[in-house]
């Protein structure tokens, strides 16, 4: 029995490298240093649906990033599934939806502007627009799923002009009553609440606000999709249940962050969840539905393209992400 090793397969390259009979010189093509342009279209039905990446957010891994779990036990975690870490790395994906009536755009990543501020790590919702072959003049809503600056900065340019002039913005009625609320910005309880309460007030410029409409939950927002009210995150974020045909999708928004993380750990409280408690009940009541009925879900900050389905585990729930495919 012949034993392969990793020593004994790099000298067999070797050998057989050695043994090609020179031609010509090689030549070396110079290096792309930058990637592709990130966009991904499928068919829900008649629904077309594409993933268009803004890139990803690098947040240090201390022991307030996950409020009930020490650091040490989270960095564990992360080298036991080939992971760098003491850093959380979560891509931002938003959806266009495109119902054969209306195209609308789910949420906008962090904007224009922090193409600059973050060395090309995110903001590249609109270069990545113009590589699908949308123009933002073309969208005629963008749906808020909830406030964080990751959902709604890119409702701006980098000049503060609107990143998509023609359209309309619904906003959950819930999450605007709270944020916009001063009363509740002068009780913000952390300094990242209050960063986020200012954000939202540099962003809901006069602009914004004049095409800006509340929806309410459990009610269409278009044809084929419809609100679903799953608060913890914030108070009033919310998902979508779109249908075309026989054929369903759950659009979970910030049900769980990067799923390795918050889907395979549900009791693991974020930062950023404003109600944590709220927000493990909720993942688990989603996921656990997600999972009983093979439900496929997009999340936000799910791998790109960021579609998969979910099962159970005896922890908690496994992502399990679709085959790209090259024909829609």
């Amino acid at each position: 029995m012949v034993e392969i090793t990793r020593r004994s397969a790099l000298a067999g390259a070797l050998i057989n490298i050695a043994s090609v009979p020179y031609t010509q010189a090689m030549a070396f093509a110079p290096q792309a240093g930058q990637q592709a342009p990130a966009y991904y279209r499928y068919k829900l039905g008649e629904i077309e649906i594409t993933t268009v990446n803004d890139g990803v957010g690098a947040l240090p891994i201390d022991d307030g990033f996950i409020l009930n779990v020490p650091k040490d036990q989270v960095n564990a975690y992360l080298r036991s599934i080939f992971m760098e870490p003491n850093i959380y790395s979560g891509p931002y994906n938003p959806v266009l939806i495109n119902n054969g009536k209306q195209l609308a755009l789910l949420d906008t990543g962090q904007g224009e502007a922090n193409l600059t501020t973050s060395k090309g790590l995110n903001g590249r919702l609109l270069q990545n627009l113009k590589a699908a072959g949308v123009d933002p003049k073309d969208i005629d809503l963008v749906i808020l799923t909830h406030y964080h600056g990751d959902h709604i900065n890119g409702l701006l340019r980098a000049d503060n002009s609107l990143a998509f002039p023609n359209a309309e913005i619904l906003v959950p009625e819930m999450e605007d009553k709270f944020w916009m609320d001063d009363g509740n910005m002068g009780r913000a309880a952390t300094p990242r609440m209050e960063f986020n309460f200012k954000n939202i007030r540099r962003v809901m410029t006069k602009d914004v606000r004049t095409r800006l409409r509340p929806y309410q939950w459990n009610k269409e927002v278009m044809s084929g999709v419809s609100s679903v009210a799953t608060i913890g995150h914030t108070p009033g974020h919310t998902s979508f249940n779109v249908t075309s045909g026989d054929k369903s999708l759950f659009m979970q928004g910030d049900v769980t962050h990067a799923p390795f993380l918050f889907a395979r750990n549900p009791g693991w409280h974020l930062f950023l969840d404003v109600d944590p408690v709220a927000a493990e009940a909720t993942r688990r009541k989603v996921y656990d539905m997600l999972a009983s009925e093979r439900m496929m879900v997009q999340g936000f900050h799910y791998p790109f393209p960021a579609i998969g389905h979910v099962e159970k585990t005896a922890s908690g729930y496994r992502e399990i992400l679709v085959q790209w495919s090259p024909v829609l």
